[in-house]
């Protein structure tokens, strides 16, 4: 369990207590969402909630150097994981550097502020977790990768110009809609962190509006990028934002990351045509750059006052976008993101039927049938470990085995927890029992977190994938489901192969 619980906002903010009971945090589920069962959510993102670090190290692999898509360094030593959760959405997890945020309730009471956002313009934060000293905040993962990749690292092709003001112009929404909600601060805005969904529309990565850490510094990137002020004082303002997104609008005109000095020098010197991003052939309009430029040149001005709002930024982007019915995929030159078909199913046996027809009584009987029988070679114990703890545990599991088959689903479940709780034993079957137990409890969260162990212990079962497609189908995830129950019958398959040929 992580140590910030959610009493934190009547500890920091006692005149909220009496509204304590709209304002309290959704709780922890097995799922690692929030959101309760048929709760809203907007746009179809889940409610922000707080993660168990346990849910995290599955989802990311235990944080494997294989799911990182962002790295860290010396000036910005966070790293950032793509990850799956249970209920096999994508996420992205930021994990901050060690003591980042000494004190828990300030993380969690930063991430909140971030958490309460949602817009179409923002790669949306979704949780956070807080365990002993480690800090992870956890948010929509965009699978189209970053502005910087394809303006400065592209291969097919560069990104077209009405795209480049596309882009300009949804980034400008998210600042205006965040100073609106009052978060004007965003640290370090660059092209690294303006991200693309499925559908290839930029969004702005809501890690910006956390700092690195507690008492870190805002700005990662060359000094040559970072607003003047911020130089003097160290302090970042709404102003700087804008200044920051100015480097941006560069970077966008360019195709490369000039510093803003060097280009205003060009754009005081009129030569706005080679400021322009030779990659584009001449392909954009001269009276649209000049647009974009002349904001450029007003947002790196030197002295905050003089640059342009939020608000100002979108009033002068909107009226660039002449291209609102062409999709954004077509203008980044990236396939449409479709749901991959449904795998073709195979010829299904008694167990792969049952499960088919989300026959919970069929499927009981046949595991019923099976007995323990697969769980041959999960555990070999010494004679020291049968010590009366375990005779224990086995009778819990005895007990537990008698009240499945006598369809006492709720005792079976407390029982065979008992015997999972101890840890000496592992076995496949008692998870595929609990599993189904859950089943038939109305859990199906639970139902697919034990069907998912069963896979751990023993990864070629083919029941462990039987069980995960059915929890998957009372999740209204059906796509999965039968992709889980093809999988099933294939590792049905090779085994009966295997038997055969022995």
């Amino acid at each position: 369990m992580g140590c910030c619980e959610s009493s934190f906002l009547t500890e920091t903010h006692p005149e909220k207590h009496q509204t304590q009971q709209q304002q309290e945090p959704p709780k922890r589920t097995q799922s690692g969402l929030g959101a309760a069962p048929g709760s809203a959510a907007a746009n179809g993102v889940p409610s922000f909630s707080e993660f168990s670090l346990a849910d995290l190290k599955a989802a990311t692999n235990n944080f494997s150097s294989d799911n990182i898509v962002s790295e860290g360094g010396e000036k910005a030593p966070n790293l950032v994981y793509k990850g799956r959760l249970q209920n096999r959405k994508w996420i992205a997890v930021k994990k901050f550097a060690k003591m980042a945020w000494p004190d828990p309730k300030q993380f969690a009471e930063e991430a909140w502020r971030v958490g309460k956002l949602r817009h179409r313009r923002l790669a949306n934060l979704i949780g956070y977790c807080c365990d002993g000293d480690e800090r992870l905040l956890v948010a929509e993962y965009m699978i189209n990768d970053t502005l910087a990749k394809h303006l400065f690292h592209w291969e097919n092709q560069t990104i077209e110009w009405a795209m480049r003001l596309r882009v300009a112009s949804c980034i400008a929404e998210a600042l205006d809609f965040c100073s609106n909600e009052g978060l004007p601060l965003y640290h370090d805005l660059n092209a690294y962190r303006v991200i693309f969904d499925e559908n290839g529309d930029p969004r702005l990565s809501c890690f910006g509006l956390m700092k690195n850490s507690r008492d870190g510094k805002s700005y990662s990137t060359n000094l040559a990028y970072t607003p003047p002020e911020y130089l003097r004082n160290g302090r970042v303002t709404p102003e700087s934002v804008i200044y920051s997104f100015g480097t941006v609008l560069l970077d966008l005109l360019s195709g490369k990351h000039i510093p803003p000095n060097h280009a205003l020098d060009m754009i005081r010197g009129k030569n706005i045509i080679l400021l322009m991003d030779s990659h584009l052939e001449g392909k954009f309009s001269t009276e649209e750059a000049t647009v974009v430029v002349g904001l450029a040149s007003q947002c790196l001005q030197y002295e905050p006052r003089e640059r342009p709002s939020a608000k100002d930024l979108v009033s002068t982007l909107a009226p660039l976008q002449t291209k609102p019915d062409v999709p954004s995929y077509a203008m980044l030159g990236i396939p449409k993101y479709e749901e991959a078909p449904a795998t073709p199913q195979r010829p299904l046996s008694p167990m792969g039927e049952a499960c088919s027809r989300l026959d919970l009584t069929a499927i009981h009987q046949i595991l019923v049938m099976n007995h323990y029988k697969d769980d041959e070679g999960t555990n070999e114990l010494s004679f020291q470990e049968w010590t009366q703890q375990m005779r224990d545990m086995l009778e819990a599991r005895k007990r537990g085995d008698q009240a499945f088959r006598d369809k006492d689903f709720k005792t079976a479940i407390d029982c065979y927890s008992q015997f999972i709780d101890v840890g000496t034993m592992v076995s496949p079957t008692v998870f595929a029992r609990r599993s189904l137990c859950y089943l038939f409890c109305d859990q199906a969260d639970a139902s697919l977190a034990d069907a998912m162990q069963a896979q751990i212990v023993n990864p070629e079962w083919p029941t462990a994938f039987y069980m995960q497609s059915v929890a998957l189908a009372k999740l209204d995830m059906h796509k999965d489901a039968a992709d889980m129950l093809n999988e099933a019958t294939g590792l049905e398959e090779k085994r009966q192969r295997g038997v055969k040929g022995s």
